[in-house]
């Protein structure tokens, strides 16, 4: 039987909170000793997946770790597990046993699908990119090693690691002095206590994805004065809740996504909320692209808030809960549009001159009873102006609409979309008109087709001409009609 030295000595010397794998799945260890009543040496893990485990970490009503999850944890053999190895056994064991497959293969950090370089020979020296998923990297290995091996590496995917705390990542990159985008996702890294220490090793950071990483918002600005040249930032899938503004940090960023968290609506605003007497540059001031689809987002509110932005011009906002009147998503995209004046993308398709032009006179029909009610011309009132901030705009760029524009559009409904039609007889003057009411989007074959009905004549020798109340037009016809709408 092997003694718990032995299986002391093949595990790190610190292993608790170090992260390891059990086949398919990753663990970080909470625990290392003794089970009662079990013999041997036990680690107890909590699980990434939060339904993988059976326990909170306590056993015969004894605690010996605690989880986020009452299912989260389990103890495991030390030989069960895998603690990983250093990037450059990842390395070698990649590249020169797949290296064909892993050269050829797509790379995507963010939504960003990167191109190889021209690699004239397949050195470890040559490579510019670096593909490292679900490889059980650890940690760095010997020190300056990586900066010998791989020194030309811009493109890094180091997602599904093994990596514990933000200090191992920093060994890692700080040898990589051209490294410009890293994929990280995936993972559950421990904060650093001391940010600004691992500064340099970011230091030429432009895309950072940390997909899938269990982190909060306030969290990552902790992290964030790691990396000053940051401008692609990815956070999907993550425990995002609320949004605090980033205060001195992330100034750089152009790109954002915020995707599938479950983001409480009244705190987007505060990524564009400013206080008082302040200008747009204290908030994400070359923020360009924002992706905010999958979230819960309900208040329309908030889609004001992001007017704010001073350089937004993508938005992605796809199966939220912003609704219109009419219950039409559609709408809802018009909406947007009119709101954000300087939006130039909506969920990824570019916004044309005639779709803006028709959503903001859309909107001041929508909206122009409010307007009227609210002072209109004169002066709107501060409540209209603040759940419509751009109408004013748009009134003095188009004109106020017409009196008969402002009417609301009544609900959907078949007796809501017919209209009267009298057909008149001019050569049969004993003939009575005869009054229907019929769907407006009936076609004209139709017509003669309930007009044989009526009259017996055979379909090809009705001659029909069309007038209304307000038009008035020449009967040269045998037959005609008469129409008017009964709204």
């Amino acid at each position: 039987m092997r003694t718990d030295q032995a299986e002391r000595d093949e595990m790190p010397l610190d292993p608790v909170g170090r992260r390891i794998s059990c086949g398919k799945e990753r663990a970080t260890v909470r625990y290392v000793g003794h089970v009662s009543p079990y013999e041997g040496l036990w680690l107890g893990v909590e699980w990434d997946n939060p339904e993988r485990g059976k326990h909170d970490g306590s056993h015969e009503g004894v605690r010996y770790f605690t989880c986020r999850n009452p299912k989260g944890g389990s103890f495991v053999r030390p030989q069960k597990v895998s603690f990983g190895v250093d990037f450059l056994t990842a390395v070698y064991l990649t590249y020169q046993t797949n290296a064909e497959e892993v050269l050829n293969e797509e790379i995507f950090i963010s939504s960003k699908k990167l191109e190889w370089f021209v690699v004239e020979e397949k050195r470890f020296e040559n490579l510019p990119s670096v593909v490292l998923n679900h490889s059980n990297v650890n940690g760095p290995g010997a020190a300056g090693e990586i900066r010998k091996t791989t020194p030309n590496v811009q493109w890094l995917d180091l997602s599904g690691s093994l990596l514990s705390t933000w200090k191992d990542v920093a060994a890692i990159t700080e040898q990589l002095d051209k490294l410009e985008g890293l994929q990280l996702s995936v993972n559950r890294i421990s904060l650093t206590s001391d940010p600004w220490a691992h500064r340099q090793a970011f230091s030429n950071l432009k895309l950072l994805a940390l997909n899938n990483c269990d982190f909060t918002w306030l969290q990552m600005l902790e992290c964030a004065p790691m990396w000053p040249q940051l401008e692609d930032l990815s956070l999907e899938n993550n425990n995002i809740r609320e949004l605090q503004r980033p205060e001195g940090v992330l100034q750089t960023l152009k790109s954002l996504n915020l995707s599938c968290n479950p983001l409480m609506q009244e705190s987007v605003s505060r990524l564009s909320s400013l206080p008082r007497y302040t200008t747009s540059t204290d908030i994400f001031p070359a923020l360009m692209n924002l992706n905010l689809d999958h979230n819960n987002i309900s208040e329309w509110s908030m889609v004001n808030e992001l007017a704010k932005l001073p350089c937004l011009v993508k938005l992605s906002c796809r199966d939220n809960k912003l609704v219109s009147s009419d219950g039409n998503p559609k709408t809802v995209n018009q909406m947007i549009i009119a709101k954000l004046g300087h939006l130039l993308y909506l969920n990824n398709s570019e916004i044309s001159f005639e779709e803006r032009k028709g959503a903001e006179l859309d909107y001041i029909k929508m909206f122009g009873e409010e307007w009227l009610k609210a002072g209109g011309v004169d002066q709107a009132s501060t409540a209209f102006t603040c759940q419509h901030p751009r109408y004013q705009m748009l009134i003095e760029k188009y004109g106020a609409p017409d009196e008969g524009e402002l009417k609301k559009p009544e609900p959907f409904a078949l007796k809501n979309q017919l209209i009267n039609i009298t057909f008149v007889f001019p050569d049969d003057a004993e003939r009575e008109p005869i009054g229907k009411k019929l769907p407006a989007s009936m076609v004209v074959q139709k017509v003669k087709g309930l007009l044989h009905r009526l009259l017996k004549i055979p379909p090809a020798d009705l001659r029909l001409t069309y007038t209304s109340h307000k038009v008035k037009l020449d009967h040269t016809s045998l037959l005609y009609f008469y129409t008017e709408s009964t709204n």
